[in-house]
């Protein structure tokens, strides 16, 4: 066993104060992101918002600008774990849980009006192959693929008439994506509303009843 003090003793991780800058800057690049698009999000647009006096704090706390751009989206990204999954597990029909999904993704827009904008353009105009955020696209297509199963059990179950589930599961992601960005220019649309009829909409083109 090592004694401590010794020269075994382990690494230190980020102090709070560290963790507090790094949160700050990802507060920083979100809003930053949402405002003035991905490309015009510079580290000197990005310090401005933070109040901070350069950009060598963020270079200091980040590798470069892909790994902001990947903190942002872990970010994101877990916020709406925790924001919508407990919406959609309090419910025992698959179609309850589509709505709770649906209008989940659009109450959290409501309520971090600028995460999901910024999430969007990230991963809107990722490019040059970077492995770190190719892999948020593949775990999203994991979670899409996941979506669609919880589809085709509805379907055996008999909740939901037989369709595409890729082309159902796409069709409202590829609607929740677009009122988010409508939201960027639309600031007095009541996201909350769009998210009811959507959820209306997808209701009706799911379920066997008419």
């Amino acid at each position: 066993m090592q004694a401590k003090g010794s020269a075994g003793k382990q690494k230190a991780g980020p102090s709070f104060t560290e963790t507090g800058r790094r949160a700050q800057i990802v507060a920083a690049a979100i809003e930053t992101i949402a405002d003035l698009g991905y490309h015009r999000a510079s580290f000197a647009r990005i310090a401005e918002r933070a109040g901070l006096s350069s950009t060598g704090m963020i270079s200091y706390h980040f590798k470069g600008r892909g790994d902001l751009m990947r903190e942002v989206v872990t970010e994101v990204m877990q916020l709406a774990d925790r924001y919508i999954r407990p919406r959609i597990e309090a419910h025992e029909s698959y179609g309850a849980r589509l709505r709770a999904s649906i209008e989940g993704n659009l109450d959290l827009l409501a309520e971090y009006p600028k995460h999901l904008v910024a999430l969007v353009e990230i991963l809107s105009n990722l490019r040059g192959g970077d492995p770190g955020m190719l892999a948020f696209l593949d775990g999203s297509e994991a979670i899409l693929a996941l979506q669609v199963e919880q589809i085709r059990k509805a379907q055996r179950a008999g909740e939901f008439r037989d369709f595409d589930p890729w082309v159902m599961m796409r069709a409202i992601r590829a609607s929740i994506d677009d009122v988010v960005r409508r939201a960027t220019h639309d600031p007095a649309l009541d996201v909350r509303a769009a998210g009811r009829e959507l959820a209306d909409l997808f209701d009706r083109a799911t379920r066997t009843t008419p």
